[in-house]
């Protein structure tokens, strides 16, 4: 099993920043695409950001010039870098990952995993 834990949400002004961390943790083979994305109150989840292993990312329209998504594979770690924050960049911030779990006796399985969430709010 393959856990992920959030952290860096809260409360900021219009303008203001944050930086979400992401780890995770247990029988990890390989991860091979970390992402964040979020959920507003009556939305569906959307795609905020993902990053690969070799560091090729890939964006939101909605978030690109103000978003910096990197990862740290040694510590198996995402992080989201949030700047000039709106207040419609309030949301539910999800972590995930993609890849492979060490599975006693047989091949890394396949697996993806959330996190637990963690609430962003930005205040006008």
């Amino acid at each position: 099993q393959v856990q992920l834990v959030e952290s860096g949400g809260g409360l900021v002004q219009a303008g203001g920043s944050l930086r979400l961390s992401c780890a995770a943790s247990g029988s990890i083979f390989s991860i091979n695409v970390m992402g964040w994305y979020r959920q507003a109150p009556g939305k569906q989840r959307e795609l905020v950001a993902t990053i690969t292993t070799g560091g090729n990312t890939d964006y939101a329209d909605s978030v690109k010039g103000r978003f910096t998504i990197s990862r740290d594979n040694a510590k198996n770690t995402v992080y989201l870098q949030m700047n000039s924050l709106k207040p419609e960049d309030s949301a539910v911030y999800y972590c995930n990952a993609d890849g492979y779990a060490i599975v006693p006796m047989t091949a890394p399985r396949h697996f993806q995993s959330w996190g637990q969430g963690t609430q962003v709010t930005v205040s006008s």
